[in-house]
């Protein structure tokens, strides 16, 4: 099942306030892998990760798979005196490019320092107003504290990129942050439709299929089953300390939310079931991308979710 480090004092916090995503999640078992994923028919892909001291090990303090709840719903570019700085408010459509940004404290000066979470100091997402073209990338900083993240392919619209990451320094030291800033692609923007609410995806051969039916602001069941050929899979294999890697986008503000398990890994033995309580702030339809690995591969599938 996923847990939470937090308190169960802040998850109650959180969700009175009505804009945090408190996720508890438990998987039957938990690991580390690639960096970075996408959709595959979809512009959403993103590039490995050069390393960097910004992906250093965790430290003795960081217990693999650590759930760190962030406050806010990631609309937001700054909380608490934290805000999110980029001079790029354009990126050029049909061709990999580089997003750059940096993180402030509240002295206005760039945050240098960050702890770990599932074996990264820093995870980015991107997605496109109509929640597709999903990136989850893990960006290099420089000495400076200026990251870059290798966005894949984008298609034109407007795009919000999310920031999520905790400080290890300073007046927010230990605090789980997510924020976000939007940016444009010019061109000839095609919208989707948002996909209809199923309990099922595929991807890659493998069949997701989704049971439960969660309530805005209420911890509900859900069981995720993984399956290929109509066959159980017993073989997903560790994904940044867990089994499998979860984000959530809300239908109408692309509001973020996030999960992932605690429990510790097992070897490459993850499967067939992964059984959750999942907590979303608001109502409607949520965006849910579900991350795996198996064979060295990473998927990633894609379906939507309704809350009530």
């Amino acid at each position: 099942m996923f847990t939470s480090s937090r308190p169960t004092v802040r998850r109650r916090a959180l969700a009175a306030a009505g804009t945090a995503a408190v996720l508890a999640v438990t998987l039957v078992a938990c690991g580390s892998s690639s960096d970075s994923s996408s959709m595959p028919g979809m512009d959403h892909g993103a590039k490995p990760t050069v390393s960097s001291p910004a992906s250093a090990p965790p430290s003795m303090g960081d217990m693999p798979g650590m759930d760190h709840l962030a406050a806010g719903n990631g609309l937001a570019d700054n909380k608490d005196g934290y805000r999110i700085t980029s001079q790029d408010t354009t990126l050029t459509a049909g061709k990999p490019a580089p997003y750059r940004f940096a993180v402030t404290g509240p002295d206005g000066k760039p945050v240098t320092t960050f702890a770990v979470d599932q074996t990264k100091r820093m995870h980015f997402y991107a997605i496109r107003s109509d929640l597709t073209g999903f990136q989850h990338i893990h960006p290099t900083m420089a000495a400076d504290g200026t990251w870059t993240a290798p966005l894949d392919t984008l298609a034109p619209g407007s795009w919000r990129m999310f920031a999520s990451f905790t400080p290890d320094s300073g007046a927010g030291k230990s605090t789980a942050f997510v924020l976000s800033r939007t940016v444009t692609v010019p061109g000839a923007e095609t919208k989707a439709p948002l996909p209809a609410a199923a309990k099922t995806a595929d991807v890659d051969g493998y069949t997701v299929t989704v049971k439960g039916e969660p309530m805005a602001g209420m911890e509900h069941p859900l069981a995720v089953t993984v399956t290929k050929a109509g066959k159980p899979v017993t073989d997903l294999q560790p994904y940044l300390d867990t089994y499998a890697h979860l984000t959530a986008f809300h239908g109408g503000d692309t509001a973020f939310a996030h999960l992932h398990p605690t429990t510790k890994v097992n070897g490459d033995h993850g499967g067939p079931e992964l059984s959750f309580n999942a907590e979303l702030p608001t109502s409607g339809n949520w965006r849910l991308f579900l991350q795996f690995q198996t064979g060295g591969k990473l998927h990633t599938a894609a379906l939507t979710l309704k809350v009530g």
